[in-house]
């Protein structure tokens, strides 16, 4: 029995964050389907939802509205999400025509605020976006191209990391987010991505499904929408929004257990995600979303079960030492940040903190009622 959970837990591990991409590699190589881009610019309006971004939003306005696309053609709709610092008053001095105020009052959260966003679109394509991160000259451009193929419902763009001077562990957390561009990117190619980035995403405002207010992770949620509505989530590498990289684990724990706490969140506010008959997507949504979630259990039983086969033969004595070797370097790499610089340590100590993060990130799920409202972070990385 104990070698059996063993085996089980190392081969959970293992697909999680090894088979699965491969699968998909191998797919994206055998059964492509290809999306038919070509230069489409309709009528688009750009929406932030912002709660005191003083600091960031004049930086945001320019990146938008700067944009490489037809200038008749582009709106930007700022909803500030019960701001109280001088953010308003930039938005409402900037002057351009092509800007509009959203302020609501109370604060709610990005997902209500969103609801009423979309509802006062008019145009047939949003492009929603954050306040932290500036886009690329050409970001619309490159969404909207996807949207010449009308099986294309929605579209993520890639959030890429500013990593000069960065610490060893912002280089890690910024090798985990090409991983996590590499399995997007084969989800597309043989067909939706699963989730896009809250930094930068597009979609048909037909197929927008209003969310529950309470919602944490609409990158994800949105997009699962549209998928169910039999439309595919394109990933288009070319369009970028600009971020740094959180610069010690302390500071990358607020963003991710959020994160990770509106994973746990999904199934309970979409439980048809649950359901392959609904779900089109659903052993992308499994692979991809769940079984990272179960990671941190199936690690302490692969612990448990070796430190019990400990004595049966220098197989399992091996396999423990080298279980309780890796911890070791990894917690050394968290304690002493300066570590991080080689390699090995770096991506030890990455897979570490990401997995500690959804232990705390269900704790957060479970007893933090007011998780979807994030916390403006400003000058933390």
């Amino acid at each position: 029995m104990p070698a059996t959970l063993f085996f089980a837990s190392a081969g959970l591990i293992a697909f999680a964050y090894f088979g699965y991409p491969l699968a998909l590699a191998i797919a994206a190589r055998l059964a492509p389907k290809p999306i038919r881009r070509a230069s489409f610019t309709p009528a688009v309006t750009i929406v932030v939802v912002a709660h005191n971004e003083e600091a960031n939003i004049g930086a945001k306005i320019r990146s938008c509205l700067d944009q490489r696309y037809p200038p008749d053609r582009l709106r930007l709709l700022i909803a500030s999400d019960g701001s109280t610092d001088g953010m308003n008053a930039i938005v409402r001095n900037h002057g351009d025509v092509r800007l509009r105020l959203l302020a609501f009052d109370q604060r709610r959260g990005k997902a209500a605020c969103l609801n009423d966003a979309l509802a006062a679109c008019e145009e047939d394509f949003v492009v929603l976006s954050d306040a932290r991160q500036p886009l690329d000259a050409d970001a619309v451009a490159f969404l909207m191209e996807n949207f010449a193929d009308e099986s294309v419902g929605a579209v993520g763009g890639e959030l890429r990391f500013r990593t000069e001077a960065a610490s060893g562990f912002a280089e890690g957390i910024d090798a985990y987010w090409r991983y996590e561009k590499f399995i997007r990117q084969k989800e597309s190619d043989i067909g939706s991505a699963v989730g896009v980035s809250g930094a930068l995403y597009a979609l048909r405002r037909r197929l927008w499904q209003p969310i529950p207010p309470q919602t944490i992770l609409d990158d994800v949620l949105i997009p699962m929408n549209v998928a169910m509505q039999r439309k595919r989530v394109a990933f288009d590498a070319r369009a970028v929004a600009w971020d740094r990289p959180s610069l010690s684990p302390a500071r990358e724990r607020v963003r991710k257990v959020r994160t990770l706490a509106g994973n746990f969140q999904l199934i309970a506010l979409r439980p048809a995600l649950l359901a392959p008959g609904r779900n089109p997507l659903f052993a992308q949504f499994v692979c991809h979303k769940l079984l990272r979630l179960v990671v941190p259990l199936a690690m302490a039983l692969a612990l448990v079960a070796n430190a019990m086969l400990a004595r049966q033969g220098p197989f399992w004595s091996i396999t423990l030492a080298a279980q309780l070797g890796c911890y070791g370097i990894a917690v050394a790499g968290l304690a002493v940040p300066s570590l991080c610089r080689r390699l090995p340590i770096r991506l030890l100590a990455t897979f570490l903190a990401l997995n500690v993060f959804v232990v705390l990130g269900f704790a957060s799920f479970a007893f933090n009622r007011n998780a979807h409202l994030w916390r403006t972070n400003r000058g933390a990385d």
